[in-house]
């Protein structure tokens, strides 16, 4: 059976080889380790076993884990051994000043409603087994949210972390979707929405994707070249760069009376029948007005632009083989 590959697993079967490593006393070889370590007694063969190991143990350096390669016998050098240094490993007293717990309390908030909010709650959990407790008085009143609910936010995350190269579907704002090749530099929130800016292989040149009009699943190239960010790159000032001041558009709505009141409180009413009010709604970006026309369900509909039909279209339909696929 083949060992898993899965991040989780990956980080898993990290995690069991850190332990592993940490707590002997001599250098472990590679036979020893491949029966310590589950996931490693899963690798279809010798070969596998080697190559995976080789991995995790470069992951595990440029982690800065102090990885030692030392000989298994003092007395002769014909097999080599692994461990981790205590010493090394080993955390300085962690102390904070008020400030700075203010901020940390903060932060793990600002997460709780994102797909980070688990990470950030555990790190809390950390601090405070070390007697860190955070300050949550001098914050009050203040209680902002990040919210990561694109489909593609975790494989891109995990794919800016681990500098893997990616193909995704993309649509362009009025154009079909087109399959890009990336390498992932960054992901940055910029005024509520979410990028990624990197290199456009295809294109060969660097591009920003805005997260919401990823489509479909996101596949990382397990045998694509390795490559490093661009020192100094900021991904603010590349994706302030290529958004443009988009015309004001139009949407002309039908909403079922009693629903939609965001809309309403914008929206121009240009009549009313059978119990739904037809409504007018200026807008410049259609991707976040179809999010929220979508989120109103069969109690909005949408008759102009066609882009925007278009759009809502695709977000229901999505919801809907979810649902069906949930059941």
């Amino acid at each position: 059976m083949p060992a898993a590959t899965t991040p989780a697993a990956k980080t898993e079967r990290l995690l069991n080889l850190v332990i592993c490593l940490l707590y002997t006393r001599q250098p472990l070889s590679k036979a020893r380790i491949r029966t310590a370590v589950p996931q490693y007694g899963e690798a279809a063969s010798d070969e596998a076993f080697d190559r995976m190991f080789e991995r995790d143990k470069d992951e595990l350096r440029e982690l800065g884990i102090p990885l030692k390669t030392e000989p298994v016998d003092a007395f002769f050098d014909d097999e080599t051994g692994y461990r981790i240094d205590q010493r090394e490993y080993a955390l300085p007293e962690i102390a904070f000043e008020a400030d700075e717990l203010a901020v940390l309390g903060l932060a793990s908030r600002t997460w709780q409603q994102a797909s980070l909010g688990g990470p950030a709650a555990q790190a809390m959990r950390k601090l405070q087994a070390e007697d860190v407790e955070r300050d949550t008085s001098s914050v009050l009143g203040l209680e902002p949210r990040v919210r990561t609910n694109e489909p593609a936010f975790e494989p891109v995350k995990d794919a800016v972390v681990q500098r893997r190269t990616i193909r995704f579907g993309y649509r362009k704002r009025g154009s079909q979707v087109e399959q890009r090749r990336v390498q992932p530099w960054a992901i940055t929130s910029w005024h509520g929405r979410w990028y990624l800016t990197g290199q456009d292989l295809g294109r060969g040149a660097p591009r920003v994707f805005r997260l919401s009009r990823i489509e479909g699943a996101v596949t990382v190239e397990r045998r694509a070249d390795p490559y490093d960010v661009p020192a100094g790159h900021d991904p603010v000032e590349m994706i302030a760069g290529t958004e443009d001041d988009r015309a004001v558009q139009v949407a002309r709505l039908r909403v079922l009376q009693g629903a939609g009141n965001t809309l309403r409180r914008r929206a121009r009413d240009i009549g009313d029948e059978g119990g739904w009010s037809d409504l007018e709604v200026e807008f410049r970006d259609d991707d976040a007005l179809a999010n929220e026309i979508a989120g109103f369900g069969p109690a909005v509909v949408v008759l102009e632009p066609a882009s925007l039909v278009d759009g809502v279209v695709r977000r229901l339909t999505a919801v809907r083989a979810l649902h069906e696929g949930a059941g």
